[in-house]
């Protein structure tokens, strides 16, 4: 394991796509160097551009689980999903020099229109390669706040084959989704306003994709309250973080055929350390239960939330056991669906 900081906000995270060009395994991993005290430092730095969105409950889906579950909803959070916390963390701390090079990402929708948000209104530009199959709301979403939108094909190395390209031709400055410390620290701020808001809780669940969201959560938990447990949530169907876990390196996605658009990237090569070093457990989740997560949060506590985050409620009632008694806090990550394209 090779120890790497980067904290000097350097944008360019080539070393994600040019030194790792074998996506079955991806040998080098980086040591982060993000503190709880990093995530602090995000928190002020964010905290005039997002909002710190409202924890709710509900009685009957406390009943059916057997727990006190804390929805911290992030599916209220500005350009509608938890990524603007790290995108924002990136920007604000981009020099006009880099900022005047126009800002490029990969994205399955959420971390675009995000990005593309944080740097139009510092008045810069955006381009996002995204999935062509990714849900129309999301583009809409990723041209509603000032991105550019370059298609590549539905799989990892197609996207950061089709983003090193556009970086090469360009010279844009990257803000990757997950495997940046920045992102980490940002994301990590969910975390901690939740535990600031209820801070008896007894375990936390975040959904898991890249993990830059579930590293965050685990070090400003861990970072808060070293006793508290934290559980990942991660689709049966792009369980790579569960299998790397298992095998004690990376391995690629085997299928990325989940309804949760938002769950399909590779596990990175910095969030994977911090996953693997303090992750209580990665519990996965199938379509049929993610579906049927999805429609209580919906019927039941009345948002509007997208599969990739009402999979925390999934992995929860798939494990009530483990949860029998506890006060739980579930990240609701986005709410970014597709109306037209439910899926029931």
């Amino acid at each position: 394991m090779h120890c790497r900081g980067h904290n000097n906000a350097s944008p360019i995270s080539l070393f994600f796509y040019e030194q790792n060009k074998d996506f079955n395994k991806v040998n080098t991993l980086y040591f982060s160097m993000v503190t709880l005290k990093d995530i602090e430092s995000a928190h002020d730095r964010i905290r005039p551009f997002i909002h710190r969105t409202p924890v709710m409950t509900n009685q009957n889906l406390n009943i059916l689980s057997g727990a006190s579950l804390y929805f911290k909803c992030d599916n209220f959070q500005k350009a509608g999903s938890f990524k603007i916390r790290g995108a924002t963390n990136i920007v604000e701390q981009l020099s006009q020099v880099e900022l005047d090079r126009g800002v490029a990402t990969t994205s399955s929708g959420n971390h675009g229109a995000a990005l593309s948000m944080a740097v139009t209104r510092r008045g810069g530009k955006t381009k996002v390669v995204m999935p062509h199959n990714t849900p129309q709301m999301k583009v809409n979403n990723v041209e509603r706040n000032g991105g550019e939108v370059v298609w590549c094909d539905p799989d990892q190395p197609s996207r950061e084959r089709v983003l090193g390209e556009l970086v090469n031709k360009t010279g844009a400055t990257v803000a990757h989704p997950y495997n940046d410390e920045r992102i980490v620290a940002g994301q990590g701020t969910a975390a901690k306003e939740l535990i600031e808001d209820y801070p008896d809780l007894d375990v936390i669940i975040s959904p898991v994709s890249g993990g830059g969201l579930l590293s965050g959560t685990l070090l400003a938990a861990k970072g808060m309250k070293p006793e508290i447990v934290v559980y990942g949530a991660e689709p049966s169907e792009a369980d790579d973080a569960y299998r790397s876990l298992q095998k004690g390196e990376i391995v690629a996605n085997e299928t990325i055929d989940t309804i949760c658009d938002g769950l399909r990237a590779q596990i990175g090569t910095i969030t994977f350390p911090i996953i693997q070093k303090y992750v209580d457990s990665i519990i996965t989740v199938t379509e049929t239960e993610i579906i049927e997560a999805m429609k209580m949060v919906w019927e039941r506590m009345k948002i509007i939330a997208e599969p990739s985050s009402v999979i925390t409620l999934g992995a929860l009632l798939k494990s009530k056991d483990r949860f029998s008694g506890k006060k739980v806090g579930l990240i609701l990550s986005g709410g970014n669906v597709d109306l037209n394209q439910l899926p029931w």
